[in-house]
């Protein structure tokens, strides 16, 4: 078939019979080109030489900026460089909410290594990565690698790390080795050298790549999917209820600790606890709440996913001494005011994750 032929392609189609998988219908369209880019216009003249598109990536502006970013900062080889930021796809079917958009957030890291190094490199950051998805509190049994069978003709290597969206396991990371052809191409197009200089090989070289590439959209509904549950509890009285909580990982929620004074109408828990909370929203995003009975309040704090709750109460008044309760495990104890910034901190750092 010649390149780009598309009677000659359906042609083929109807002569061999080609049935869809899905349906197995044969009554295919006529074959046309679909493209995946954005086209928008620069100017206010049409005109070709005035089309733009909107980039399908984040991690070109990444490579162009190579050689600027590892001058600049003096860094040696192995370095990454890592962005967030708006990416463009044209579809062909948007669905399943914000699990597949034409505008999205991108997050992605350009790892910059020694040619001949890609192997090792590439299983460290497939396995570091899956490492951090576990450590965000999700099972390893709703997370699992998935190998790319057909690669992009740059790519030496491709894997997916998928998580069990209520609607199937479906891709939230790619871990990609793309060797050396997004620099060697930016260098072969502009003209311009794109080449590092090792000074433990004393040569010139340019440096194999490995991505990270994940959606923020769909890491924020994974985190969703995975931690916002109705669970059984008991109340007050002993008896079991039905609370909605978000349990995220400390370091992860929005809120982390809320202050509550035991009563509204008591001046002097009320007056204890804005002072315990002016000193805690220096260091943490915290909330106030006095209205409604505790247990209430408790379960609004655990809908939002905020992990701790400082109760201010009568001997608190008496010996600085206030009740911090668990998000999840529901456990409460009483530590000193001047301790709780450190408890919280201690639970709620994003060292937690990193580490």
């Amino acid at each position: 078939m010649t390149d780009g032929n598309m009677d000659e392609l359906k042609a083929m189609i109807d002569e061999y019979e080609i049935v869809c998988p899905e349906s197995g219908s044969r009554n295919w369209t006529e074959v046309r080109q679909f493209n995946l880019m954005f086209n928008t216009q620069l100017g206010n003249i049409a005109g070709e030489e005035g089309k733009l598109y909107l980039r399908p990536e984040t991690a070109q502006g990444i490579f162009v900026n190579f050689l600027n970013v590892q001058k600049s900062t003096r860094q040696k080889i192995p370095f990454g460089i890592a962005q967030i930021g708006k990416a463009f796809r044209n579809e062909i079917v948007a669905r399943q909410f914000i699990f597949r958009m034409r505008e999205f957030e991108q997050m992605e890291m350009q790892f910059f290594i020694r040619p001949g190094s890609q192997d090792e490199w590439y299983s460290y950051w497939k396995e570091t990565r899956l490492k951090w998805h576990k450590a965000l509190g999700t099972s390893a049994d709703k997370l699992r690698y998935h190998d790319h069978a057909n690669l992009a003709h740059y790519a030496k290597a491709a894997v997916d790390i998928e998580f069990e969206f209520p609607f199937g396991f479906k891709e939230l990371e790619g871990i990609h080795s793309r060797g050396d052809f997004d620099l060697s191409q930016h260098q072969e197009l502009s003209g311009k050298k794109l080449q590092y200089f090792d000074p433990e090989l004393n040569e010139n070289y340019v440096p194999y790549v490995i991505e990270t590439s994940i959606g923020c959209d769909r890491m924020f509904l994974a985190m969703i999917a995975n931690n916002l549950v109705e669970e059984n509890v008991p109340d007050a009285d002993g008896a079991d209820s039905t609370r909605v909580v978000l349990k995220l990982h400390p370091a992860l929620a929005p809120v982390k600790v809320a202050v509550l004074p035991l009563l509204k109408n008591k001046e002097e828990l009320t007056k204890a606890a804005t002072e315990i909370y002016d000193r805690l929203k220096l260091s943490f995003n915290c909330q106030y709440d006095e209205k409604d009975a505790i247990g209430r309040r408790y379960r609004r704090q655990d809908a939002i996913g905020t992990p701790y709750c400082v109760t201010i109460d009568f001997e608190t008044l008496e010996n600085g001494t206030v009740t911090i309760r668990d998000r999840d495990t529901l456990e409460q104890q009483r530590i000193n005011i001047a301790d709780i910034k450190s408890v919280v901190e201690g639970k709620v750092s994003m060292e937690n994750l990193l580490m």
